[in-house]
């Protein structure tokens, strides 16, 4: 035992352990002997842990960690939460951040109409910048890189004639920077998003009624200016309904070829199931644990839809004209709950059914799920629908409209809808394309919607939500921590990302957030000066993490140990004694 050190009780030095700081209890083992040998206590440590971090006992420790120990220090060490730069070349509110994948390049996007593209070295620094304002657009608002990291997609808000606004896609070469083409795409929160490498999806939207419309998804090759004289260069892919003044908005796709080896799995009797063929001695378990059994299959979600009592949609639909000419339908229907009512007789003998087997049975499927916000009761998004998209789907080969389509098949359905019962403020996946998470603002219990021209009051509180795909069921309990505050008709999106261990957030609050994926806490606030609007993490380095706001700037987050370890490999300036030495010598 080292001099001076008393000797205490491990009980008391477990207490001590709750008061001290982070650092301290790492660097707690350099104290003494006696310390030390705490220190690697897996028992004490998994107290520390869950007592410190307000983890809830039936949680189990991360499937990858090795102790207790290793556990504690994964959380304090690598949360990317220490600020090293801050960029300020925009000169307006930054709405958009997105990482190359190869972690090289990231772009941002602004009120102030510039894409701008960034290296990601030592030192972050600005490589391009492209100003939107010479093909009439207000701002851009979204950016996306393709798979080879080629191809910058560019999705903005244009002004068209009479000052309607609208939405456009940029295609821009990562080569030279040159503009490769554009796609309008209304509205202009749908976004845009990559297929495959050449290939984007854009939307259109056509007004039917007042609060009636179709939403149209396009596929669009990215070259169109190039092959447009002898091949088509745009198909349509689905033609959606739209009810009570919703339309489609956020469009993302997930590849669902790793469903079946996901990084990280969120479900703990899952974990369980899958490391019981590799069993790892766990030093810090109270007793032994019987493996749990796998759950069987989950039943295929596949949306139903709507039924008319029996009455075939046709039938239904003169019956309901009839009584109204007769002065049989009471009580009276205003006009937009008429033409919701004729709406949705209409859509049910117009629309082609869902596809069978929406879930994957095979892993090394190449199917996709088209990803996107709609709704059913108002203009607020409040649900998430899937659409899947075969393979003879993902190329503009073939006709222009798509396949020929029977009468009764002039619009396509949803293959399943998730219902958020709130206003949807932002998704993201996870890098597996396994989890989808969402941002929501949660409308009051039990509310009921007599207008959709009137969407019901939304909740300051944020709650992210987790789905997974595989099952089409939410999993662990909404994460909460963040807020918004802008009502219904000013609700904007707040983007989110999600890395292999953590997902992050802006807020309206002036702060982003960094949770755990698999502990479900909340790890970090990072401040900013007003609302964060985006968020993004390297692709190939959780920790690092940017963060974007209406402040102007773009903030660089790493972690402590990254800050270490880039510390420690910059060059370091020599003493001015020994400069001085050198110069008499000389």
């Amino acid at each position: 035992m080292d001099a001076g050190c008393p000797r205490l009780p491990d009980t008391v030095l477990f207490e001590i352990f709750l008061y001290l700081d982070h650092a301290d209890v790492l660097s707690v083992g350099l104290v003494c002997q006696q310390w030390r040998a705490v220190a690697r206590d897996e028992f004490l440590w998994k107290e520390l842990f869950y007592r410190y971090y307000r983890v809830s006992r039936d949680v189990p420790r991360h499937p990858g960690a090795v102790s207790w120990y290793d556990e504690f220090q994964r959380l304090y060490d690598t949360i990317p939460c220490v600020e090293v730069q801050a960029l300020k070349e925009h000169n307006d509110q930054v709405l958009h951040l997105s990482f190359s994948h190869s972690g090289c390049l990231f772009a941002s996007c602004s009120k102030d109409c510039t894409v701008k593209i960034w290296s990601n070295e030592l030192d972050i620094s600005l490589q391009h910048s492209s100003n939107m304002r010479p093909y009439n657009w207000s701002y851009t608002q979204f950016s996306q890189f393709n798979s080879d990291d080629s191809l910058l997609l560019v999705s903005g808000v244009f002004v068209g004639p009479h000052n309607s606004s609208s939405g456009e896609i940029a295609v821009i070469s990562m080569e030279n920077f040159t503009l490769l083409s554009r796609v309008r795409n209304k509205p202009y929160d749908v976004f845009g998003c990559w297929l495959n490498e050449t290939n984007l999806i854009s939307g259109n939207l056509h007004r039917i009624g007042r609060i009636t419309s179709c939403s149209v998804l396009w596929l669009n090759n990215a070259f169109q200016g190039i092959e447009s004289e002898n091949v088509n260069v745009v198909k349509r892919l689905f033609k959606i309904q739209n009810l009570n003044a919703s339309t489609i908005r956020t469009v993302m796709v997930a590849d669902c070829s790793r469903y079946d080896s996901p990084d990280l799995l969120l479900d703990y009797e899952e974990q369980l199931a899958a490391s019981s063929t590799c069993p790892v001695f766990d030093l810090g378990s109270d007793s032994e644990e019987e493996g749990a059994k796998p759950k069987p299959p989950p039943e295929p979600a596949v949306q139903e839809l709507p039924d008319a009592g029996g009455v075939p949609a046709e039938h239904g639909l003169q019956q309901l004209f009839d009584g109204i000419m007769e002065g049989h339908v009471r009580p009276a229907m205003t006009e937009t709950e008429l033409e919701s009512k004729v709406a949705k007789l209409f859509v049910q003998n117009r629309t082609k059914p869902p596809e069978p087997n929406l879930l994957p049975m095979d892993s090394n499927s190449k199917t996709k799920y088209l990803i996107f916000t709609t709704g059913c009761l108002t203009y607020s998004p409040h649900q998430i629908g899937i659409k899947r998209i075969l393979p003879h789907q993902m190329t503009t080969a073939g006709p222009v409209l798509g396949e020929e389509r029977r009468s009764d098949e002039f619009f396509d359905s949803l293959d399943h809808v998730i219902d958020i019962h709130g206003h949807i403020i932002g998704m993201g996946l996870s890098p597996d394309h396994r989890y989808l998470y969402v941002n929501s603002r949660a409308w009051p219990r039990d509310c009921v919607i007599s207008d959709p021209m009137q969407p019901p009051p939304i909740a300051e509180e944020i709650d992210l939500h987790v789905f997974d795909l595989k099952t089409m069921k939410e999993v662990k309990r909404a994460l909460r921590a963040h807020r918004a505050y802008t009502p219904n008709e000013e609700c904007f999106f707040i983007f989110l990302d999600v890395s292999r261990d953590f997902v992050a957030s802006g807020a309206e609050d002036r702060h982003g957030y960094i949770w755990d994926r698999h502990y479900n806490i909340c790890l970090a606030k990072l401040q900013h000066d007003n609302v964060v609007n985006s968020v993004a993490f390297s692709p190939v380095e959780q920790e690092l993490l940017l963060t974007a706001s209406d402040d102007t700037t773009i903030k660089v987050w790493r972690s402590p140990r990254a800050v270490r370890i880039r510390q420690a490999r910059r060059p370091r300036p020599r003493k001015l004694l020994f400069s001085w030495l050198l110069n008499q010598k000389s």
